[in-house]
């Protein structure tokens, strides 16, 4: 047993206010020949992986919550029957998933298996989705993704995160002492040009608002060749800068500071399960398209000087020690029906490339993953870029209210299908 990081625990918390599980889909070009003997293989390589036993055990007010383990169960693989076996019906059926949230205490895991379905995209036959549901306290977006490449055939095993230090809390006075002064030299250095200014709030627009009603999600499968820009996350955000400007024209929003929130993984060795922080870019609507990937591609290095500098590393070394009573009280103060009247983004765009072609389910090799960022409450519309090979999935998931309904979320996607050319 070992107690989770604090960063850990306060996604754990949030999670019961703000729901938070991730859905990787990994779509497979053949169908099993024996379904319930590949699922036997899949949880004997579970097994062998000590971070898929594990569940949360929160353990009282005074303290932080520990991993324990749990083990591998039977209920943790779900086959489910479409009522329309096909590509959207399969789509369609993910993302009602998101109404149903794992409990931590009780598992951190779960896979969906779908099969058979037609029109897989980059397939002509029927194959097999599988859908790795993951608690967001256990991995991010990276770590899950090495979850389940292990879990799908991959032999590099996940690296195990290392405890935190006994008595870290203890920590805390000098922590602070060093936080407060690595913070008077990142004002210091901002103000002589040294570093990047912090990112900026945007107005919020309708793609901020409450994600009440239908939500769906879309997804565009391109090779990498076919899209734009110096890298792949570069080039969505900059279509998605063109495509949804001109949308939201169109629904009446002024975009000129459109922006969006991008999670970026922290330098280093990973000391906790989740390993990012979330920085707002600008998405430019005013620029060409060349000229806007280059300003983003810019403001995304500039967030990640600022996010080395000595004065953000030493507030990250503090909060790492704040005690376990501190930090619960400070997640309870949350209030998630509270509005703002500006934030990081007006959308989100995750992006993370999932590594080679190399993983398979019931012998069949996959041919497409993809992801779908969840919605929050003050975001309605969000957007996954997740790469396997050579194929990039790039996926939204929207509430009909911040889109301008099922007619507005398919003319935006068509949009952003142009913009990607």
């Amino acid at each position: 047993m070992r107690r989770l990081a604090a960063v850990d625990a306060q996604t754990y918390w949030m999670s019961a206010k703000i729901p938070s599980d991730q859905f990787l889909l990994y779509g497979f070009s053949g169908l099993p020949a024996d379904l319930h003997r590949e699922l036997r293989v899949l949880r004997e390589r579970a097994v062998a992986c000590p971070d898929l036993g594990l569940r949360v055990d929160d353990r009282g007010p005074l303290t932080y919550p520990a991993w324990v383990t749990r083990g591998v169960g039977d209920d943790q693989f779900v086959i489910h029957e479409l009522d329309e076996p096909s590509w959207p019906g399969c789509l369609a059926a993910v993302g009602a998933l998101a109404n149903r949230q794992l409990d931590a205490r009780e598992m951190v895991w779960r896979l969906h298996v779908f099969t058979p379905v037609d029109a897989i995209p980059g397939m002509t036959a029927p194959g097999t989705v599988a859908v790795l549901q993951v608690a967001h306290v256990l991995a991010d977006g990276q770590r899950s993704s090495a979850l389940a490449a292990w879990l799908f055939g991959r032999q590099a095993p996940v690296t195990p995160v290392p405890p935190p230090p006994p008595f870290r809390t203890a920590a805390l006075p000098m922590r602070a002492v060093r936080a407060a002064r690595g913070h008077r030299r990142l004002e210091a250095d901002t103000a002589a040009g040294a570093v990047p200014p912090q990112a900026v709030s945007r107005p919020v627009l309708t793609t901020n608002n409450r994600p009440d009603g239908v939500r769906t999600i879309r997804t565009l499968v391109r090779r990498r060749g076919e899209l734009p820009g110096p890298t792949v996350t570069v080039g969505v955000l900059a279509a998605v800068g063109g495509a949804l400007s001109a949308h939201l024209r169109g629904l009446g929003d002024d975009p000129a500071a459109l922006g969006a929130e991008v999670p970026m993984a922290r330098a280093g060795a990973p000391r906790a399960h989740n390993n990012f922080g979330n920085v707002g870019v600008g998405l430019h609507p005013e620029l060409d398209a060349a000229e806007r990937a280059e300003r983003i591609a810019a403001e995304l290095a500039s967030r990640r000087q600022r996010a080395r500098h000595p004065g953000m590393v030493t507030a990250s070394r503090a909060f790492a020690a704040l005690p376990a009573p501190l930090l619960r009280w400070g997640v309870a103060q949350f209030d998630p029906t509270l509005r703002s009247t500006s934030a990081t983004g007006n959308t989100v765009v995750s992006s993370v490339y999932r590594g080679a072609a190399d993983l398979a389910f019931g012998g069949a090799p996959v041919v497409v993953t993809a992801g779908f960022p969840a919605l929050s409450p003050m975001m309605g519309l969000t957007h996954g870029v997740h790469g396997i090979g050579d194929t990039i999935a790039i996926s939204v998931h929207a509430a009909a209210c911040a889109i301008g309904g099922i007619d507005g979320l398919d003319a935006y996607l068509h949009r952003l299908a142009e913009a990607l050319r």
